[in-house]
């Protein structure tokens, strides 16, 4: 299968996930060594779990595949350009490259506007929207200070 073959699947997983009244118009595939490993559509409101973006969705199942928490030497095939939420998952998973249809414009055309998350993001804490108080730091420091030191630890 060619780079557009594996496309098309994720935006036929997108139109799925419409006609299916499972979530948005999203769909995404994630091919290691020239196969299918892991696949997703959104179901953000048929599961009333707002993580659960169609690249999310597919990065656990690709890594639930692949018994790996990290998708090295795999390629990453959604519809849309990944939203903020999914572009972080996408760089923790540590795919090699991604490939996307539709751009965020499209998305925010059709009513998903994540622009304002961009500008949180960019605002210091105490200027957020949502209002962010931190607590206890001290005492959470102390739990990284046992990570530090622990032995045997997975890194990622």
């Amino acid at each position: 299968m060619e780079e557009k073959d594996f496309m098309e699947m994720a935006i036929r997983l997108s139109e799925k996930s419409i006609s299916t009244n499972e979530g948005g118009p999203f769909g995404c595939v994630i091919v290691k060594d020239g196969k299918v490993v892991g696949q997703g559509w959104n179901r953000v409101t048929s599961t009333n779990d707002p993580t659960a973006h169609a690249e999310v969705v597919a990065i656990r199942d690709a890594c639930k595949n692949l018994d790996s928490f990290q998708l090295e030497d795999c390629e990453i095939y959604t519809s849309c350009e990944p939203c903020p939420m999914c572009l972080g998952a996408i760089y923790w998973a540590r795919p090699k490259k991604v490939y996307y249809a539709s751009t965020h414009e499209d998305a925010a055309d059709a009513g998903f506007d994540d622009s304002f998350i961009y500008t949180e993001i960019n605002k210091e804490v105490q200027d957020r929207h949502i209002p962010m108080v931190q607590l206890e730091r001290e005492k959470a420091k102390l739990v990284f200070e046992a990570w530090k030191g622990k032995e045997g630890k997975v890194d990622y």
